[in-house]
């Protein structure tokens, strides 16, 4: 499965195509989709641009992408740093109005478990972030409800494709036990590196303006529809590769 993610908690100093209103994540998402994604990834934004899990907010995006990309799942964030407080967090799970297929909870952020059961109780897949570098895996591990997650997301925040390389290998390991799908993700010069070898694992995998601005030849991305047109090339060859070597 390829992921778009569309925005992230960056702003448009960062990225002046960063889709950050409804509107502009539904056009995002559709164009996106028509290049390959099969599940899309967002970050609700406030009127100054600034992640939020506000009801009216995750309505507003989530409705407007839903119409734009009819039957593909689509997720939300729930990231420490759009409400820092864990239960003021699971309090605002409690009352969106229209509700996500999915949303990410950071296992390393305090909170985690509280977040997740607001997201079990109103019937929303969890998908579990583990960042690299955290003891969040364990953490996960050792929460009762680990099996009932709908994925985990393996996050890569080592900076260079080296590194990240080595610490994606150290936490699939580590992550050996989990039964459910596991998507895994790099971020900016190691997002290409860590997709091509989730595709080598035959893992899902995601890519967007969330996770890198540039195409793997250096260039800027013109949006997230071209990131996921590389990175379908990427998944394929890596595939057809694969199924040579074995041959």
């Amino acid at each position: 499965m390829l992921q778009v993610c569309l925005n992230g908690a960056r702003s448009r100093a960062e990225c002046s195509q960063l889709p950050v209103t409804a509107e502009e994540l539904a056009v995002a998402a559709r164009e996106a989709v028509a290049a390959g994604a099969e599940d899309v990834h967002l970050h609700p934004k406030d009127r100054a641009g600034h992640d939020t899990l506000e009801a009216t907010a995750v309505a507003a995006a989530v409705s407007a992408v839903r119409a734009a990309v009819p039957g593909i799942p689509i997720g939300v964030t729930t990231g420490a740093w759009a409400t820092a407080d864990p239960y003021a967090r699971a309090a605002q799970v409690r009352a969106w109005t229209v509700l996500p297929d999915h949303a990410s909870v950071n296992w390393h952020e305090d909170g985690a478990t509280d977040v997740a059961a607001a997201l079990l109780d109103r019937g929303i897949g969890i998908e579990a972030g583990i960042y690299s570098g955290t003891p969040a895996a364990q953490r996960f591990l050792d929460w009762p409800g680990s099996r009932r997650v709908l994925r985990v997301l393996a996050e890569i925040t080592e900076a260079t494709p080296h590194d990240a390389f080595h610490a994606a290998v150290g936490l699939l390991d580590e992550l050996e036990s989990v039964a459910a799908p596991i998507l895994m993700h790099g971020e900016d010069t190691a997002a290409w590196p860590i997709l091509q070898l989730a595709a080598s694992r035959r893992l899902d995998a995601r890519i967007g303006l969330e996770d890198v601005l540039h195409l793997p030849d250096g260039t800027p991305a013109a949006g997230n529809a071209a990131l996921i047109r590389a990175a379908r090339q990427i998944v394929q060859d890596t595939h057809r590769r694969t199924r040579r070597s074995k041959s």
